[in-house]
């Protein structure tokens, strides 16, 4: 999936005020060097479909309100697409309008962030904290109780029902 250049225009300053905002945050994990997980490039492409491969390991971004995820209302897990670590609860996402699945929180020790300058913007990038794929961005302009909007691509995720 190709991200247009249209598209990138009209999401930049909405995306530029949040980001802008995430300055200093020492309070979201950092991403590291390395990941516990590391694949070479051709068993990722092997593993993930396109769509999966140009967001967790290129830094893509879905069309907005392209993704099945977006509707998930279940009680359950949202999981890494690239390695099946649990990220999000269900009980944590949140309808923010803005056409990716959000969360006001991850499940502990999983994802990770780091600097994103991209476009001419300061974001925060979230990595899944296993594989170190891009998972999406974190703004702080979410819900209480964090406070936090952790706009993800639902491609780069999977969706685990609670059991029965």
């Amino acid at each position: 999936m190709v991200v247009t250049r249209r598209f990138l225009l009209m999401g930049g300053a909405a995306a530029l005020a949040g980001g802008a905002a995430t300055l200093g945050r020492a309070s979201l994990p950092k991403a590291a060097g390395t990941f516990p997980l590391t694949r070479s490039e051709e068993d990722w492409r092997k593993r993930l479909t396109a769509g999966q491969y140009a967001v967790l390991r290129e830094s893509g971004t879905e069309r907005p309100f392209s993704s099945a995820l977006l509707n998930e209302h279940r009680t359950g897990t949202f999981t890494c697409a690239g390695c099946a670590l649990d990220l999000f609860s269900s009980a944590t996402k949140f309808e923010s309008g803005t056409g990716w699945p959000s969360f006001w929180a991850p499940l502990e020790n999983a994802v990770a962030t780091e600097e994103d300058r991209t476009f001419g913007m300061l974001r925060s990038a979230v990595q899944c904290s296993r594989c170190g794929g891009h998972l999406g961005h974190v703004f702080d302009d979410g819900p209480k109780p964090t406070g936090l909007r952790y706009c993800m691509n639902g491609v780069a995720m999977a969706f685990k029902p609670a059991a029965a």
